[in-house]
């Protein structure tokens, strides 16, 4: 049985992007190749529409002439896993290895979980939320960034009370905590 993992970069104050869409702050080459480490054994990633377009960058990734390793090692982990979009306005998918559902079945993910041999994440916050309120979400994982912005998309959705239990933390150098909770049963 796979366990299913929510896991993003925020702020301080809770947010995956700020006001703009975005952070101030990178990956360095630690927390990156800790990011590869944590992914290594996740067979399946489920994304909404836009964090999709984010990601499926990492199908090609390696072909980059100035790609570091940590990035071409992501990439392979990337292109290694399954991956499910969710989106009722996406035309087709643009990477290997994926397929595209036109809705958010929560029965679905628990079957999925329970075949499954590796794990699976969500990604992306509108998609988690959806996941977090179906009591799919086994573990959350908080890379916490050095800054405050005030505003944005929040990590997790309003009116949601879930137990956790903290399993692991490790602070970086770049001044990025991780936080890796699971859930209470």
């Amino acid at each position: 049985m796979g366990r299913l993992i929510y896991s993003m970069i925020t702020s301080l104050d809770g947010y995956v992007s700020g006001p703009d869409g975005g952070f101030d702050w990178a990956l360095d080459e630690e927390l990156h190749d800790f990011i590869n480490r944590q992914f290594a054994d996740v067979r399946t990633y489920l994304y909404g529409r836009r964090m999709y377009e984010t990601m499926v960058y990492w199908e090609t990734a390696h072909l980059e002439p100035d790609q570091p390793q940590v990035g071409i090692d992501y990439a392979r982990v990337w292109q290694a896993a399954d991956k499910v979009v969710f989106s009722r306005t996406l035309p087709e998918v643009m990477s290997a290895r994926t397929r595209l559902e036109r809705s958010f079945d929560p029965e679905t993910v628990r079957r999925w979980k329970a075949e499954s041999e590796g794990d699976l994440t969500v990604d992306g916050p509108t998609l988690a939320a959806e996941a977090i309120r179906a009591g799919l979400v086994d573990e959350f994982g908080l890379f916490i960034g050095p800054g405050i912005v005030g505003g944005g998309k929040p990590f997790f959705p309003d009116g949601v009370q879930v137990g956790l239990e903290l399993v692991e933390d490790r602070r970086f150098t770049g001044g990025v905590m991780f936080l890796r909770y699971a859930t209470r049963s």
